[in-house]
């Protein structure tokens, strides 16, 4: 039968039933498969992943891989394998070639008889060695493995030369896997699609959704950036460009978060020379690449006016904006009357993701 039932019947159940079957319903991967990775956790939950860890000896060539849990996928058919590691495993990396580095590469590897005719049925952490060469590259993985570690070998290491530098010469491959709906704690560069709309994962704290083409960053840090360095106008047209004053124009850039809305805040201290009836204005300028999406206006503008300086400022919800897609904030300023020049001082700019 296609239809695979497992813990149900009292003699009849096979090994790919139990594989196929959900394992704890990780990460999908596909309807029927399971993204392969370690399952994350720490002693104190100090580290986002602690399984699987290769820490080498000082001065060898040795390393010992920490115990962990894991799930390797096969094929569809075949089923994925639940592994878990209760006791560290040493390995031995042979000495570097005697011209070229190497990069060897570290992995927990299942065997299964029915499928590969090893005569082997378990699961493994081995070294797959790489080839010496002047620009060396990691070797492939093999099938139905999981890669933990990139090693870099440089040209006549050795014990008797100090071993490895396991400080520098490791690079972390560990994929994570999670029960469905939770939160992915994934590498930075992973490039995996998301399994459906809606998946969440976290990237160095930064929180990111699947929207089913893309990853969205979830949670956008507030953007901001501002000047103390006063400048002046008597433009009675909108212009970013202020003299007397280091910062040509003060822009700022942000990600529209994936409700494509958010709050832009800005403010500066004006003063309008020594006159009590003019007024300076100060109003943002959107734009995307080269395109403006919105122009500076007096109905947006922070608006005073006064011969003795007062800070300002104001706060409008944008909307409409693109999930994922770049934008700038420029400031924009100008006088009221073109025989007032205006100050502008303490000048700031701040966006924030929006519901």
């Amino acid at each position: 039968m296609n239809a695979r039932s497992v813990w149900l019947s009292a003699d009849s159940q096979t090994l790919e039933d139990t594989r196929v079957a959900p394992l704890g319903t990780l990460t999908p991967a596909s309807p029927v498969a399971t993204r392969s990775g370690i399952l994350p956790g720490s002693y104190d939950g100090q580290y986002r992943v602690s399984g699987f860890w290769l820490a080498g000896v000082d001065g060898t060539m040795t390393a010992t891989v920490s115990s962990g849990r894991a799930v390797v996928q096969a094929a569809e058919s075949r089923g994925a394998y639940p592994v878990a590691l209760t006791d560290g495993v040493p390995l031995t990396f042979a000495d570097g070639d005697p011209q070229y580095g190497r990069i060897d590469l570290v992995v927990l590897r299942v065997y299964d008889d029915a499928y590969d005719g090893s005569g082997r049925a378990e699961a493994a952490v081995e070294i797959v060695q790489g080839t010496p060469a002047a620009t060396p590259a990691a070797p492939a993985a093999p099938e139905v493995s999981l890669p933990l570690f990139r090693v870099a070998v440089a040209a006549a290491t050795s014990a008797g030369t100090g071993g490895i530098p396991w400080g520098s010469a490791l690079t972390d491959l560990r994929p994570t896997t999670v029960a469905v709906g939770g939160i992915l704690p994934a590498l930075p560069g992973d490039t995996t699609p998301g399994a459906y709309p809606g998946q969440y994962r976290d990237v160095n704290g930064i929180l990111q959704r699947w929207n089913g083409t893309a990853w969205l960053t979830a949670t956008t840090p507030p953007a901001f950036t501002q000047s103390n360095d006063a400048g002046k106008t008597a433009s009675t047209t909108y212009t970013a460009a202020l003299t007397d004053t280091a910062v040509a124009a003060l822009t700022l850039a942000f990600t529209a978060p994936p409700t494509g809305a958010v709050l832009l805040s800005m403010g500066a201290r004006i003063q309008t020379g020594n006159s009590n009836t003019a007024s300076g204005f100060m109003s943002p300028q959107i734009t995307q690449g080269g395109t403006v999406i919105l122009p500076p206006s007096d109905e947006t503008a922070v608006v005073y006016g006064g011969a003795v300086a007062a800070s300002v400022s104001t706060q409008m919800r944008l909307y409409g904006l693109t999930a994922g897609a770049s934008y700038t904030v420029t400031a924009m300023h100008r006088s009221s009357d073109a025989a007032v020049t205006c100050s502008f001082d303490n000048l700031f700019v701040r966006v924030e993701a929006s519901a």
